[in-house]
Formats: structure tokens, C-alpha cells, sequence
């Protein structure tokens, strides 16, 4: 009977560690603001600045937000999702890719490099958006899990039709890129 009990007490303590997360199909995302680095704008003379970013700028356009660990592992999970967006030649006047980058979730030692390679990014894909949020404020204001990659698609409202932690199936890859052709038709 106490084995019983406690394994139910397991199960029960594993699926609200899976739950955990506060963002809600249908619902806008949770608000937040990143001051310390933030929005990284590439202006006129291809030089790379930081501005300050909110979850309010997130209207507007169709979006699938990346929201990374600052671990090469993490930004790999969902790689195939970036890539097939790449070949979909989404428009750029009514869909935005943001990628938001905790590097507070970094492995000691490495900021450096990836804020290289997001500045690298940012010159390759100027019209995509990128985040850089040094004090993990994003990932507790969303309650996502650490040393991870999530995928969240918004439509124009800001409203979320899809939301997932952890590496996409290659269904739910093709769910996703579904979604984003139906809404950037309506």
C-alpha cells in the first residue's frame, strides 16, 4: 500500500513538472520585458545594437518563437522546424521568426560565442527578430524548463495556436508550417 502511495505521489510530481508551463492555447503569452541586452537591431551602417524588447511588440504579424537555452544542444532540437520555415519562403511583411536566447542558460564560459553567432544570425536573416535575454527573465515569466528549446506559433493577435517544449516530430513540423500557411491566408 506505501509503495502504491508513493508511486502515485511520483507520477502525480512528473506530470505537473511536464504542466508546468503557463502558456495557454488561445490566450496571449504572459507579459514580459528584456532590459538587459534585448532586441538586437541591425541598423543602417550593418551595425548590430541592443534595445529593449516586450512581449506586447509580438502583434502584428504571424510568428513561431524560438525560445532557446544558450546551448548549442538546445538551438539543435528544433533545427528541423527553422529549416523547412526557411524553404516555406514565408513572407516577410506578414510573418516574423523570433528566436529568444537565454543566455543566462549558457554553459559557463560560452556567452561570448553565442552572442557571436546570434549577431552572426542577425546579419544573415535581418528581417528575423532576435532576442537576447541575459537574465532569463522570458523563460520564468513563461515557467519553461531549463536546457531547452521551446516552440510557441502566435497569430496575428498575439494569440498562441501552438506551443511545445522539447524537439518537434516531424508531424508535428508539418502541423506547424500547416498552421502558419492557413493563418498567413486569412
Amino acid at each position: 500500500m506505501i509503495r502504491k502511495f508513493l508511486l502515485l505521489i511520483c507520477l502525480l510530481g512528473l506530470s505537473s513538472a511536464v504542466l508546468a508551463s503557463n502558456i495557454l492555447t488561445n490566450q496571449s503569452l504572459p507579459s514580459v520585458s528584456v532590459t538587459d541586452k534585448g532586441e538586437l537591431i541591425l541598423n543602417n551602417e550593418d551595425k548590430l545594437d541592443y534595445q529593449p524588447w516586450k512581449s506586447q511588440q509580438l502583434i502584428g504579424k504571424v510568428r513561431t518563437i524560438q525560445h532557446i537555452a544558450g546551448r548549442s544542444s538546445a538551438k539543435e532540437l528544433n533545427n528541423p522546424l527553422i529549416e523547412a520555415i526557411k524553404q516555406a519562403k514565408l513572407p516577410h511583411d506578414t510573418y516574423q521568426t523570433t528566436t529568444i536566447i537565454n543566455t543566462d542558460d549558457a554553459i559557463f564560459g560560452t556567452g561570448v560565442f553565442v552572442k557571436n553567432s546570434v549577431e552572426d544570425s542577425k546579419k544573415e536573416f535581418p528581417y528575423s527578430q532576435f532576442i537576447v535575454d541575459s537574465d532569463g527573465v522570458v523563460k520564468s515569466a513563461w515557467e519553461l524548463s531549463p536546457e531547452n528549446s521551446a516552440i510557441i506559433i502566435l497569430n496575428k493577435q498575439g494569440k498562441v495556436l501552438f506551443f511545445k517544449e522539447g524537439a518537434l516530430s516531424q508531424q508535428e513540423v508539418d502541423k506547424v508550417l500547416g498552421l502558419l500557411v492557413s493563418e498567413l491566408a486569412k
